[in-house]
């Protein structure tokens, strides 16, 4: 049975097409028994990987059935046939936060606080379950009607584990892009993964800000040396507090970068004023 024939015995009537990730296509379909538009993520198991088939993908759809919460996208429905596996998800009709930074050539400061708050909300509740997920960047961050924030496509996430003394213990694989990718990560050392999504989600901070990426990633080499010395090139514009809190995400030394709790306790997210500091 194809897509339509298959969505339809479950309810759904199939419109077109929303985009595609590296396995993955997304459409858009109409739900009979919701009453209204849904996305479907349909992952066909003949053109997908055997490592993304027997590793990731069970972790996703286990974390994707276990999280709720407002700012990560809504799932209401899983199901799999002998070929494919559908995940039918809450439709963002506002697109993802790259085409919305695009389009307004990046974003004030106050409009940016707000939705990335939101993020950094859904980004705690994941990590207050020890999940992580290792490939934070603005195109899986979706937008709803209301321009509210929708954390999405957990392909690379996983559950974190600890040893007998409850420290968490370190990830090895490479996941995510080399643009967000924190330089522990792209150097191959088993990394944090806590950690590493709190460099993703700086990355993200500075996009939103800015309008353009921290480091070119057209040079691994060049980018890496710049991060390992911590250098960052601020637009002139930004506020002091905007630019310490991404200073402070952006840190090369894992043990100074910031944790989820302190991006969020951070004056520039407060709105609080914070004394000058050079950079």
């Amino acid at each position: 049975m194809d897509d339509a024939a298959v969505l339809k015995k479950k309810g759904y009537i199939l419109g077109g097409r929303l985009g595609e990730s590296s396995f993955a296509k997304v459409k858009s379909a109409y739900s009979e028994r919701l009453k209204f538009n849904v996305a479907v993520k349909i992952t066909d198991r003949q053109k997908v990987p055997t490592e993304f088939l027997e590793k990731f993908l069970p972790r996703e759809l286990e974390i994707l059935s276990m999280v709720n919460h407002c700012s990560i996208i809504k799932i209401y429905e899983i199901f799999e046939t002998s070929g494919k596996v559908y995940i039918v998800m809450e439709l963002c009709v506002q697109g993802d936060l790259l085409e919305f930074i695009k389009g307004n050539r990046g974003l004030p400061e106050e409009v940016a606080r707000r939705m990335f708050r939101q993020l950094c909300c859904a980004i705690k509740y994941c990590h207050d379950l020890d999940v992580v997920h290792r490939d934070l960047k603005c195109d899986n961050v979706l937008l709803d009607k209301d321009m509210n924030v929708k954390l999405s496509d957990f392909g690379f996430s996983r559950r974190c584990f600890r040893d007998g003394n409850g420290k968490i213990l370190p990830s090895q694989t490479f996941c995510g892009s080399a643009a967000y990718a924190a330089p522990e990560v792209i150097q191959g050392i088993p990394y944090h993964p806590k950690v590493y999504d709190m460099w993703s989600l700086g990355v993200i901070l500075y996009v939103m800000v800015s309008g353009f990426m921290p480091y070119d990633d057209s040079n691994v080499k060049r980018m890496l040396r710049l991060q390992k010395d911590h250098q960052i090139l601020f637009p002139e514009s930004l506020s002091m507090e905007c630019k310490d809190l991404i200073f402070h995400m952006l840190h090369p030394d894992v043990s100074h970068r910031l944790r989820i709790e302190e991006v969020l306790n951070h004056p520039w997210l407060q709105g609080k004023h914070l004394m000058a500091h050079r950079f």
